[in-house]
């Protein structure tokens, strides 16, 4: 139960700053964990491909917080996309 306490609450602020950086505001509660746990996803994903490996609190909050922004940056250009 605290493991998940933990990941929900890391979620949050992965994707809560994530958003600051990217779109300049958060989510909202839920918007900010969905980003956050996707974000750390792909994030590790991508850490993977480059052989790099997250090791503690620190450094799992930086691979969600590269994997969020990505995942952001990828929106917002499918957005302008379908927009034009």
């Amino acid at each position: 139960m605290t493991n998940l306490l933990s990941l929900i609450l890391i979620g949050m602020l992965i994707g809560w700053l994530s958003g600051l950086l990217v779109r300049g505001r958060g989510f909202g509660l839920i918007g900010n964990l969905i980003v956050g746990v996707l974000g750390a996803v792909v994030g590790g994903f991508l850490f993977q491909l480059l052989g790099l490996q997250s090791v503690g609190l620190l450094a799992t909050i930086v691979t969600g917080i590269v994997g969020a922004i990505v995942l952001l940056t990828l929106a917002g250009l499918a957005r302008k996309q379908r927009t034009t």
